[in-house]
């Protein structure tokens, strides 16, 4: 039986692993005692103890906690911005980086939640030459308000909460979130899309939408759904030709579950991109756990909510 370790399990992104986790039989999870959640020599020797090691931390101290990792047969699971785009580290991704390539790595980057859904929607384009490299893309990316973390949860679910958060709220206005690099890089764009994030009042859901112009593409809007299909044949995404209600698109569609939907809509003139999933789902410990899936040799979905059993 595997040892798995959670260094962060107080997060939602660790919670949620820790909530998946419980009821396995496969794995034995270690914990350490709420007085030793921050000792370092008594996190050391649980990720050195550890099969799989789970990182739910802040950037620094998921890099802190690198550091500590001797055992080389320790496979560290990253769910910070840290490494996503460091070249010693895969990016978690089965359904782009591929399959073979997660089962192997000791050092895996999980996605973050809005690059997921934009990364899931333009790469298979890019590599398939329907999207050209060097296109001008914007993003808009609505999310439920669980992904700010502990203290945005508390200032949403706060009785004498602003008024100003019973309303969609954009925010990055300066251009410079942290997920745009990895959301260029492993989409293979020559360029940064810019990148509108909204934050609504709700617990967890997203919707990433984008736009693109028929100027941009080298097929029609019919071939974008046989790409989508083909490259999501199998895993966590699928394509769904008919995913709007009744001419709507709700960001929390898929509360609650670990899987991401791909749609398209629009003309050939204009393009509207869509995939739709959970924030703390796909876009965070659903993927952590499918990649230990992967790791392990079990069936992708294990121990995971998802629709149906396409595996």
């Amino acid at each position: 039986m595997k040892k798995v370790f959670i260094d962060g399990s107080s997060g939602t992104t660790g919670l949620r692993i820790r909530e998946r986790l419980a009821a396995r039989e496969d794995i034995e999870l270690m914990l350490l005692p709420e007085e030793q959640r921050k000792d370092t020599a008594a996190r050391k020797e649980a990720l050195n103890s550890a099969d799989i090691a789970f990182l739910c931390l802040p950037d620094d101290a998921a890099r802190e906690a690198v550091t500590l990792v001797e055992n080389p047969d320790t496979v560290v699971i990253d769910t910070s911005t840290a490494h996503r785009t460091s070249p010693e580290w895969v990016y978690g991704f089965a359904e782009i980086t591929g399959r073979e390539t997660i089962k192997t790595a000791k050092r895996i980057a999980n996605p973050g939640c809005h690059a997921s859904g934009f990364v899931a929607l333009i790469a298979p384009l890019i590599a398939a030459g329907a999207l050209k490299k060097e296109a001008r893309l914007s993003c808009f990316s609505l999310t439920g308000y669980s992904g700010g973390g502990k203290k945005m949860i508390a200032d949403y679910e706060n009785p004498q909460r602003s008024p100003l958060l019973g309303g969609p709220r954009q925010y990055a206005l300066s251009q410079q979130h942290k997920h745009l690099k990895e959301m260029t890089l492993v989409s293979g764009l020559d360029l940064s899309p810019a990148f509108l994030p909204v934050v609504g009042d709700f617990y967890s859901g997203m919707e990433v939408s984008v736009p693109v112009f028929q100027s941009d593409l080298t097929v029609s809007t019919k071939e974008i759904a046989e790409v989508y299909r083909a490259r999501y044949a199998k895993g966590l995404v699928f394509f769904n030709e008919n995913a709007d209600e009744e001419g709507f698109l709700s960001a929390v569609s898929l509360q609650g579950r670990d899987d991401m939907e791909i749609s398209v809509y629009g003309n050939e003139e204009r393009i509207l991109l869509v995939s739709r999933f959970d924030n703390l789902g796909k876009g965070a410990s659903g993927a952590a756990i499918q990649n230990m899936n992967l790791v392990l040799g079990a069936p992708e979905n294990t121990g995971l909510c998802v629709k149906g059993e396409r595996l």
